[in-house]
Order: structure tokens, then C-alpha cells, then sequence
């Protein structure tokens, strides 16, 4: 086995068989095949029949079937033997399976191992490992989270704390390279909640000049973890984004108050910088309270807004719609939409298939799907598939994906292996096996373009 080989082909789900249709290789009764090929270096095969193996008690085997994947040395591999490991109660094992690797010098090891360690009692050997390398973020963070069991929750602040220059913050995402300033706010924030110290935490966290991150809100998170509601109120009446709203519009449906929960909503759309997403927020809240109408006059409106008929909010309203058992109410949308528009790019044509499918129009919406001037193309000829398949028609959506194999490979392998035939399937997904991209040889830029 080749690690170049191996990850990328993993990163990329490409060449290989998937991880979903390992599952349902293991799901129609093809167990032998799956055993059969994670022998043969596909990596998905041998999670899925590894896990198959432990669910049985039979420990040793499902660490033979990763052993030869582990023995190149490649991170994915000894990971997961580590976390199988652990999880059977075999700390010691996977412990020194991970210290191998981190001596080895593997740039993802060292978080791993430390963490490891902290969690069966050796906190104290964990925050020594990662100290020397805090500039990092990764490893920061993991710093910030065995403080807590090591006890050492002041000895980080102060490394966090020397991250954090005087004056600078960072005007751009390239501007500081490993732990920026604002990255060492928000631990340093985590670590003083921790601790007690909520008003020093807030006040860290009003000096950044980003609070949000993978569309959380840390400040936000914070004033509705201690209940500080008020507080949480006039942060979302200033948080550009919706994100606080949404973070309080949480809490208090959490709390079974639905009406403020919608009244936060409603007040931010008014001065969010992404309006179309809290209109979306709210209309899912509706939803989820048996107030679908309401639900749908949000997503008209937003939808009916200058620039608001984007392809997602449509189809969340047609979503809504279907959900509802009113269909032809969907496609009356769409039809007055291209009607106004005077066309229908495939972006929005696409959403009426289903609808049509759901009306027992199925051959029409392949048809029309075939003459829309863009379908030919695998993307279109996907969703031709689906209606297909979706009317028990799995022979014609081989049919129609195998003219753009292997774009479609996964698609198209899919619906072989719910005919039973497997190994056609897997020639499909092996049909095209890239090689990873060569390393570059050019010079090394830390500013775009890179």
C-alpha cells in the first residue's frame, strides 16, 4: 500500500468504494465482498467490516483487518486503530500506538497523543508535550481543553496570554500565520469561563475583531450558557450577522417561549447583513411548531424580495410545500416564477422534478429534464436518475448514468449494487483512479496568490 495513494484517494472519495456504499454493500447482504476488499487497500471496506467484526466481540480480527494499513505509517490508519483500541478499554495499547507516531515526527500525532493521555489520567505528561508548541492553534486548543484535567488552567492563560500583543489585530486571513490573536482571545476566553471569571471572558471577547466562527458565535454561546439574557438581547440587536439572534432565538425555544423566539427573528431581519438567512431561521421555526403557513409566507416573501429567488430559498419554500402535501402549489410558484423571469435555469428547473414526481408526473419530468437545454450534462442526468430510481425504474437509471460514467460513478454504482451487482460496481468506482498531483516545485508563497 501507498500513503500518497492511499490518503488521497480517501480525501477525495475518488477511485475507491465510498463510505456510503460500503454501508450499503453491508446493508443488501454483500458482507464477503466487503471483507474481501478492505484486503485489497480499500480503506472504507476495512472500517466498515472492522466495525462489523468489533460489534461481534471479535477484537483481533478487526485489528488484523487494520494492520497492514497501520504498518505504513499512514495517520488515518493508526488513528482509528488507536480510537478502536481505547474504546475496547485498551488505553496502555493505543497510547503507545499513537506515541510512536509522534515520535516519528507526524504533524497530527502530538494533539492526538495528548489528548489521549489527558483523558486516562495524564494530564500533567499531556500539557508538557503541548507547551512547547502553543504558537500553533491546533495544538493551542488542545492545550486550552487538558488544562482543565491537568489543573493548570492559570499556566495556560499565561501562555495564551503572551500570544496577545498590545496593539495588533489581524486585518486579514493571511495577516498571522499558527495562533492569530483573535484565536488566542477565544481560548484564553475559555479558559476564564472555566474559572469562573465570566466578566473578564466577556470583556476578552468585546476586544475581538471577529466573533464568530463555522457560523457560532462565541460570545454569543458564552451569554446563554450563564443565563445572561439581557445582555445576550443587546448583543443581537448589534450582531451583524444573525448569529446571536439565532443563538437567542434558541435559548428561549428551548425554554418553550416560541412567540420571542420569532419576535428576535423578526426584529433582527431588520438589521442583519444577511437577512435572507434569518428569514430562513425563522421560517424553519415556524415549521417545527405546526405553523407551516406562516412558514411559507416567510419564504415567499424572501423569495419574492428583488435578488431573494435564489436556487436554496427555493427550494426550501418548494421543501415546505411538498411537506405539506400541496405539490401543485410548489410548481404554480415555479411556473410564475420562470413567468417572470421569462426563463428557468436548471439551478431552479431542477426543483420541480421531485415536485412533478410527487404529482405521478414522473415521465414527464423526465422528459422535460432531457429537453432542458442543459440536459445532457451528468449533473442533469443525475436527477433523471433519482426519478428513475425513485419510480423503481433502476435498469433505465443505469441506463442514463452510464452514458456519463465515470462523472456519475458513485451514482451509477449505487443503483448496480441494488441490482445485485456488485462487481460491476465496483469496475464503475475503479474506473477512474487519479494519482495524487505531484508535489509543487515552484517557490513557496505565504500571500496569495498562492
Amino acid at each position: 500500500m501507498d500513503i500518497g495513494d492511499l490518503d488521497y484517494r480517501v480525501r477525495t472519495q475518488s477511485g475507491c468504494i465510498p463510505p456510503h456504499l460500503v454501508s450499503r454493500l453491508l446493508e443488501l447482504g454483500h458482507a464477503e465482498e466487503v471483507e474481501l476488499w478492505a484486503g485489497r487497500g480499500e480503506w472504507f471496506c476495512a472500517q466498515g467490516w472492522a466495525r462489523l467484526l468489533a460489534g461481534q466481540g471479535r477484537e483481533e480480527q478487526a485489528l488484523e483487518v487494520f494492520a497492514p494499513y497501520a504498518a505504513t505509517g499512514w495517520w488515518t490508519a493508526v488513528r482509528t486503530t488507536a480510537e478502536l483500541l481505547e474504546s475496547w478499554g485498551r488505553a496502555d495499547e493505543a497510547i503507545a500506538l499513537s506515541r510512536s507516531r509522534m515520535e516519528a515526527g507526524h504533524p497530527q500525532a502530538l494533539e492526538f497523543h495528548a489528548r489521549l493521555l489527558a483523558r486516562h489520567g495524564r494530564g500533567d505528561e499531556a500539557f508538557s508535550l503541548l507547551r512547547p508548541h502553543v504558537q500553533d492553534w491546533p495544538i493551542a486548543a488542545a492545550l486550552t481543553d487538558v488544562a482543565d484535567s491537568a489543573g493548570r488552567d492559570d499556566e495556560a492563560a499565561a501562555l495564551l496570554a503572551a500570544q496577545i500583543p498590545d496593539e495588533h489585530r489581524c486585518d486579514g486571513p493571511w495577516c498571522c500565520r499558527g495562533l492569530d490573536p483573535d484565536m488566542a482571545i477565544g481560548l484564553l476566553a475559555t479558559i476564564r469561563e472555566r474559572q469562573g471569571r465570566v466578566d473578564d471572558a466577556i470583556a476578552l471577547l468585546r476586544t475581538r475583531d471577529k466573533t464568530s466562527l463555522n457560523n457560532r458565535d462565541q460570545l454569543a454561546d458564552l451569554l446563554a450558557r450563564q443565563d445572561r439574557i439581557e445582555e445576550l438581547h443587546a448583543y443581537a440587536a448589534t450582531e451583524p450577522f444573525g448569529i446571536a439572534a439565532r443563538r437567542l432565538a434558541e435559548l428561549l425555544e428551548e425554554r418553550d417561549d416560541v412567540e420571542g423566539a420569532i419576535t428576535v427573528y423578526r426584529q433582527a431581519d431588520d438589521t442583519s447583513f444577511c437577512p435572507g438567512h434569518v428569514a430562513v431561521d425563522l421560517a424553519q421555526l415556524l415549521a417545527r411548531h405546526g405553523r407551516v403557513e406562516e412558514a411559507i409566507e416567510v419564504m415567499c416573501a424572501l423569495a419574492d424580495a428583488p435578488g431573494g429567488a435564489e436556487d436554496w430559498i427555493v427550494h426550501m419554500l418548494c421543501t415546505l410545500y411538498t411537506d405539506q402535501g400541496r405539490p401543485q402549489d410548489g410548481l404554480a410558484y415555479l411556473d410564475a416564477l420562470k413567468a417572470r423571469r421569462g426563463e428557468e435555469e436548471w439551478e431552479l428547473f431542477w426543483i420541480r422534478l421531485p415536485l412533478m414526481a410527487a404529482c405521478d408526473r414522473v415521465d414527464e419530468a423526465v422528459e422535460q429534464a432531457r429537453t432542458h437545454p442543459e440536459g445532457d450534462t451528468r449533473y442533469a442526468v443525475s436527477h433523471v436518475a433519482r426519478l428513475l430510481a425513485g419510480d423503481g425504474r433502476l435498469e433505465e437509471a443505469v441506463a442514463a448514468l452510464k452514458l456519463h460514467s465515470p462523472a456519475n460513478s458513485h451514482d451509477l454504482a449505487g443503483y448496480l449494487i441494488d441490482l445485485g451487482r456488485v462487481e460491476q460496481a465496483v469496475a464503475v468506482l475503479h474506473q477512474h483512479r487519479p494519482q495524487p498531483p505531484a508535489p509543487s516545485t515552484g517557490p513557496w508563497h505565504d500571500t496569495p496568490p498562492f
